[in-house]
């Protein structure tokens, strides 16, 4: 399996995996290679196999993530995506034991990563984790879970660290330039919700300060509505204007 490491050196000129072959999504991509090449130097890894596919494994420093959560001295998983007919080769297996060298290589005593407590869209598979030796270490509402896998018996347990609630008004979405399809998608759905009466407001978590303090567990596309926690997902227009109906 032939995989290739995405650097400053290198990234202009290739692929990041997502969006692939997405021309409305061009914009949002670069915008993810600018926020890719500045967490690099917190220690960000981009690793990819080496061909036009969506395998890839994203992590650094879980002091450094964009997330609120606290674990000390582990890596954190940004994202794991192996999809269609790559699914069930090893890709997984391989990428993460990437992570796991260069965190032992730091001196660190673990990965953590948030997963859902079923099977939901952009959110890794809770099952596989397990599988990979994951063991849940916290939750937060409604559905997001922090896995870790330790090999350090004294390390301290990983947990979320969410102390802001969001209780302004109307459709407000939180998110950072971490995933295009977040960044790409927001100017239709604001489209959507204008033209059925509802007010909308953008928040891009610009720092990991920001990040840190964030009103939910899933930065990278949060959506609430009446200070109400709704979904994770990053919606189509449809399937938007169809959570608009159940709104009213």
């Amino acid at each position: 399996m032939n995989y290739i490491e995405i650097t400053k050196q290198n990234i202009d000129r290739e692929h990041i995996c997502c969006a692939l072959g997405a021309k409305q999504y061009e914009q949002a991509v670069l915008e993810k290679k600018q926020w890719l090449s500045a967490r690099m130097d917190d220690g960000l890894t981009f690793y990819r196999l080496n061909g036009r596919a969506k395998v890839f494994i994203e992590y650094l420093p879980a002091e450094k993530a964009w997330v609120p959560i606290v674990a000390p001295n582990y890596m954190f998983v940004n994202c794991l995506w192996v999809s269609g007919r790559y699914k069930n080769q090893g890709h997984g297996k391989q990428l993460l034991e990437k992570c796991k060298k260069d965190a032992m290589a730091l001196g660190m005593d673990g990965i953590v990563h948030i997963v859902g407590k079923k099977k939901l869209p952009y959110l890794s598979d809770k099952n596989y984790f397990e599988y990979m030796g994951f063991e849940v270490v916290d939750k937060s509402e409604p559905y997001f879970e922090l896995m870790a896998l330790k090999w350090s018996n004294s390390a301290p347990t990983p947990a979320f660290n969410i102390s802001y609630v969001s209780d302004a008004e109307d459709i407000h979405i939180y998110y950072t330039a971490q995933c295009p399809f977040a960044v790409g998608v927001l100017e239709e759905l604001r489209e959507v919700a204008s033209n059925r009466g509802f007010a909308f407001h953008t928040h891009r978590i610009q720092s990991r300060e920001e990040a840190q303090k964030a009103p939910t567990a899933w930065t990278t596309f949060s959506l609430f509505y009446n200070g109400r926690f709704v979904t994770h997902e990053i919606l189509s227009p449809n399937k938007f204007e169809k959570l608009l109906n159940d709104l009213k």
